[in-house]
């Protein structure tokens, strides 16, 4: 975090009402942006961004911000914005056209929280065991089905598909549940 950040949040664990108006007139703009270039909905994006800063200010004290507030203040944005698009799955499926470009290219921080993702998500895979690893490579970045990586590795299938399992288990875990695993999956493809 920047000196800045530290004490912005410095002065919003007091309570100061000014840091938190100058926090809002700096990122109210810029957040509203990178969910309207997703979700295409003024008074939805509006209602995220507004959410966002209520649940910051609510939670002031307990905040453990560690890369920027701007980053943070991104992510609870892009978690909204997620959840949005699990709840209005079956009736607003124009919402998945083209998300992926929608998401990574539409603004510089759009391609940041992008990016960020990925790689919070490769470390993450990291950590995996050296197997479960291996079928989550070739299922989700070489695109083989669960057959074809059992044959490749000479396991079965279900052998296949616990390992999957153990693996988005673990993203959804250390990413946090208002992650859509499914969504993810479908960002990284």
């Amino acid at each position: 975090m920047t000196n800045s950040d530290i004490d912005i949040l410095k002065r919003l664990k007091k309570s100061d009402k000014i840091a938190f108006t100058q926090l809002y007139e700096s990122y109210w703009k810029p957040l509203y942006i990178s969910s309207y270039n997703l979700l295409k909905d003024k008074e939805q994006c509006e209602e995220i961004i507004q959410d966002v800063f209520i649940e910051f200010w609510n939670n002031r004290e307990k905040l453990q911000i560690i890369i920027s507030i701007k980053s943070y203040l991104y992510a609870c944005v892009r978690y909204k914005v997620f959840a949005e698009f699990r709840k209005n799955k079956v009736t607003n499926v124009e919402l998945f056209e083209d998300l992926n470009q929608r998401f990574q290219y539409t603004t510089p921080e759009t391609k940041l929280m992008h990016d960020e993702l990925v790689e919070q998500i490769n470390l993450i895979v990291k950590t995996l065991p050296k197997k479960c690893q291996e079928v989550y490579v070739l299922s989700r970045n070489k695109q083989l089905s669960h057959k074809e990586i059992a044959e490749k590795l000479g396991i079965s299938t279900k052998t296949v598909e616990n390992h999957i399992t153990l693996a988005l288990r673990v993203l959804r875990s250390n990413l946090g549940g208002l992650i859509s695993v499914g969504l993810l999956i479908f960002l990284l493809k």
